[in-house]
C-alpha cells in the first residue's frame, strides 16, 4: 500500500478521534480500566453502531492523554492494506508519535493475517485494545494466533440505565411521580432501543442501514452468498418471534429454504454478526441438549422495530427479549428449561454445574390462566433442578410468593434493570 497515503490516513483518524465527543461512559469501561495492568490484549466485540469505537475513545482520553497508537480499519482508502503492510504501519506510527506501548485497533477483522502480527508484538509486551464485528471471524483467528493471550468483552447497545443516563433522565423510582416518570421512559426503550447513534439522531435509516450493512457486507459478502432473499426471510422470522421455540428442520419447512445445513449456516451466520443470540435447553445430557428445539433473541428492540413491525403486537416477547439482554450484559451462562410435563421456564442460570437461578417473564400475572401457567412451571422447574432461587419479572406486577418453601420475587422489569 502507498506509504503516503497510508500516512495520512493515520494522521487525520487520531486528530477527529482527538476531537470526538464520546458521550456518557459505558458501563464496561470500568471493567476495561481494571484490565490496563494485564499483558493481555482486550477484545472489544459487538454488533455494528453499538459504540466499540466510543469505547476505544473513552479508554484513550481517561488513561493515555498522547500516548497511544490509533487506527481504524473500516475506511475504503484501505482495500490495498495487507499483511504486509502491519510493519509499515508500525514504522509510520514510531515516526510519527514515538516509541509508544499501547495499541488501539478498530474493525482490525477487516485485514487478514492481522493477528500474526498482533502476536509478534504481543511477545514484544505491547498492549493492545481491539474492536471487531464478527465472532467468527475472531473467535478463529485469536483460537490460532492469540490463545491465552486475550481477554474478550462483548459490548450491546446501551442497558436501560445507560439510555437514561444518555436522555439525561433520573432512575429514581421512590415516589408515585417518579415511577410513573420512568415507566414512560422504559415505553420509549422498548419501542427505540439503545443504539446509540439512532438515539442521537432519531432517524430510522440510520438502524435500517446498519441491518442492510449486516446482511449483506458482515454476512453475504463474506460468505459469498448469491442468494441473499432466504437470509433476509429467516432473520424477519426471528425479528418477528423473540423467544419462540424453533428447530432447524421446522425453519426449513416453513421458510422453503433448500436443507438442514443452510439453516444452521445461516443461523451461525446471524449469530456471528451479534444480530442475534441463540439459547439451547437446559439438559444434563450434552447430546439430547443439542437436539432440542432452541430460541432466538434479538440484540436491540429498536433494531426490530425499524426493520420488522411494532412493538405493540408483541409486548410479552419484547419484555422477555430485555430479560435475556440484562442477562447477556451480566455474562450469565444462560438456558431455557423444559420440565418433564413440558411446561417451560422461560430462563435457567447456571454457574459451573449448579443451577443458581430460574426466571419466568411476563407482561402481567393478573390473569389467573397466565398465573397458574407460570407458577406451575417455576414449581416443576424448582423440583426438577433443585435451583437455588426463582424469580418473576413483569411489567409493572410487585410482589412475593412462596414455593416449595422458597420466597419467590414478583418484580417489575424497570426495578430489576436497575438494580445495581
Amino acid at each position: 500500500m502507498n506509504k503516503e497515503l497510508l500516512k495520512e490516513i493515520i494522521l487525520e483518524q487520531r486528530e477527529e478521534l482527538l476531537k470526538k465527543e464520546f458521550g456518557i461512559p459505558r458501563r464496561e469501561l470500568l471493567r476495561l480500566s481494571a484490565l490496563l495492568p494485564l499483558p493481555q490484549a482486550v477484545i472489544i466485540s459487538g454488533i455494528r453502531r453499538a459504540g466499540k469505537s466510543t469505547l476505544l475513545g473513552q479508554i484513550i482520553r481517561r488513561h493515555y492523554a498522547q500516548d497511544f497508537y490509533y487506527f481504524n480499519f473500516e475506511d475504503e482508502r484501505l482495500m490495498d492494506f495487507g499483511p504486509k503492510d502491519f510493519n509499515v504501519l508500525y514504522e509510520l506510527f514510531i515516526e510519527l508519535y514515538g516509541d509508544q506501548k499501547t495499541f488501539f485497533f478498530d474493525e482490525v477483522q477487516n485485514v487478514s493475517g492481522w493477528e500474526a502480527f498482533i502476536r509478534r508484538m504481543h511477545d514484544r509486551k505491547l498492549k493492545f485494545f481491539i474492536t471487531g464485528s464478527n465472532a467468527s471471524l475472531l473467535s478463529k483467528e485469536l483460537g490460532t494466533k492469540l490463545t491465552g493471550r486475550y481477554i474478550n468483552i462483548e459490548l450491546l447497545p446501551f442497558s436501560f440505565d445507560e439510555y437514561l443516563d444518555f436522555i439525561r433522565a433520573k432512575s429514581a423510582y421512590s415516589t408515585t411521580k417518579e415511577r410513573a416518570a420512568i415507566k414512560k421512559e422504559l415505553n420509549t426503550y422498548f419501542e427505540k432501543g439503545g443504539m446509540p447513534e439512532f438515539l442521537k439522531y432519531g432517524n430510522s435509516d440510520i438502524l435500517k442501514t446498519t441491518y442492510e450493512n449486516i446482511l449483506y457486507r458482515d454476512i453475504a459478502a463474506r460468505y459469498e452468498l448469491k442468494e441473499t432473499k432466504s437470509l433476509r426471510e429467516l432473520s424477519l422470522y426471528l425479528l418477528s418471534n423473540p423467544g419462540t421455540l424453533f428447530s432447524y428442520n421446522n425453519l426449513r419447512k416453513a421458510l422453503g429454504l433448500g436443507s438442514v445445513n443452510t439453516v444452521k449456516s445461516y443461523i451461525e451466520y446471524l449469530e456471528n454478526s451479534y444480530l442475534f443470540f441463540i439459547v439451547n435447553a437446559f439438559d444434563y445430557s450434552l447430546k439430547r441438549q443439542s437436539i432440542l428445539p432452541k430460541k432466538a433473541y434479538f440484540i436491540d428492540p429498536g433494531l426490530a422495530n425499524a426493520v420488522s413491525f411494532q412493538f405493540s403486537g408483541n409486548k410479552g416477547r419484547y419484555l422477555e427479549n430485555l430479560v435475556f439482554l440484562n442477562l447477556k450484559r451480566k455474562n450469565e451462562d444462560i438456558y431455557y428449561f423444559k420440565t418433564s410435563a413440558g411446561l417451560e421456564v422461560d430462563f435457567l442460570i447456571k454457574k459451573g454445574k449448579k443451577v443458581v437461578q430460574l426466571i419466568q417473564a411476563a407482561w402481567s400475572t393478573g390473569d389467573d390462566s397466565v398465573k397458574k401457567r407460570e407458577f406451575k412451571a417455576l414449581e416443576a422447574g424448582l423440583k426438577e433442578t433443585k435451583a437455588a432461587s426463582a424469580l418473576i419479572i413483569t411489567y409493572d406486577d410487585e410482589g412475593e410468593l412462596s414455593l416449595l418453601g422458597k420466597k419467590i420475587k414478583i418484580l417489575p422489569i424497570y426495578k430489576w434493570l436497575l438494580e445495581k
